[in-house]
């Protein structure tokens, strides 16, 4: 069979979520240097490939919603593809932590601009749903990324000089955590079950909980009880998943997997941070970038063939 011409009609927006996949993997490498002593080099060329991978699947998007706004139009109107229209805006977190270090002024602007655009996307997802056009559809766990993906923000933003609005993100992230996590826990005890390719995204439930935790130690500079707390959220959420792991495993390669990646990457760090046994935060790091690699050698793979470049069925 003949590879597709190319063409950027059909490129799924879910690729979006790429960047936070291997800047959350660059950010836990870059965690592990200061917690257990890895070599400072793995996290930054990482992340840097992550600021690249950004350009590259951003630019990609914005050119196909210039040449076929129709088509962008169609995926956000699907109840489940149009949360991973906030994937850039936690993308470019990742990125601007990259740079804070080298280029503080740089690195803070573009947190600003990350949490705004956030912030527009966020709003503009739940005006939809409280305008009553939503969708029951929606109650997949991707449905995070755009609503709880708020609690990222101040687990750079203190460093950054912006101690204030930090806590305004973590009040509105905890807020709808607390909120859409009841509504994805009842579609999971009554139905209806999540189609087979969308299990993967299941490790999306960690992430909330994780980056909490992350959060809370950035605002208040100490792992104190209510870090802990949310960390044991997120380690009963992990074994959960863990357990899972056999069924998740035989679920064919698809671009859900990214939703392995970032939240796996999250559970490494918050490890470190609590000062967790170094064989156990080793055992996440090393399961986080390994499962990020096999999904990026997948995605090229799907890339290499076409795929990307022909209607799905």
């Amino acid at each position: 069979m003949s590879v597709p011409r190319p063409t950027l009609e059909h490129l799924p927006l879910p690729l979006l979520a790429m960047p936070m996949g291997t800047g959350g993997v660059g950010l836990a490498w870059r965690q592990a240097h200061h917690a257990l002593g890895a070599p400072a080099a793995i996290g930054e060329v990482l992340l840097a490939l992550t600021a690249l991978l950004w350009l590259v699947v951003v630019g990609a998007q914005a050119l196909r919603l210039l040449r076929h706004p129709q088509a962008v139009a169609a995926e956000l109107r699907h109840p489940v593809r149009v949360a991973f229209g906030a994937a850039p805006t936690i993308g470019l977190m990742i990125v601007s932590a990259f740079l804070f270090p080298h280029a503080p002024a740089l690195g803070a602007a573009l947190w600003g601009v990350a949490v705004a655009g956030h912030l527009l996307l966020a709003m503009m997802l739940l005006r939809r749903v409280v305008a009553g056009r939503g969708d029951p559809a929606m109650l997949a766990p991707p449905l995070l990324i755009p609503l709880v993906g708020n609690i990222l923000a101040p687990a750079f933003g203190p460093r950054m000089g912006f101690p204030e609005l930090s806590w305004m993100m973590f009040g509105i992230g905890l807020l709808l955590w607390l909120a859409v996590l009841p509504l994805l826990l009842s579609r999971l005890f009554a139905g209806p079950a999540l189609p087979p390719p969308l299990r993967p995204t299941l490790a999306i439930l960690v992430a909330p909980p994780a980056v909490a935790a992350l959060a809370l130690e950035a605002l208040t500079g100490r792992v104190d009880g209510f870090v802990l707390a949310f960390a044991g959220v997120a380690l009963l959420v992990g074994a959960v998943l863990v357990s899972l792991a056999d069924e998740i495993a035989r679920v064919p390669f698809g671009l859900p997997w990214w939703g392995v990646t970032f939240p796996s990457a999250a559970f490494a760090v918050m490890l470190m941070v609590i000062a967790a046994p170094p064989w156990l935060a080793w055992a996440a790091l090393i399961a986080a970038t390994a499962l990020t690699g096999w999904v990026a050698w997948r995605t090229l793979g799907a890339f290499r063939a076409g795929v990307f470049y022909r209607p799905e069925h």
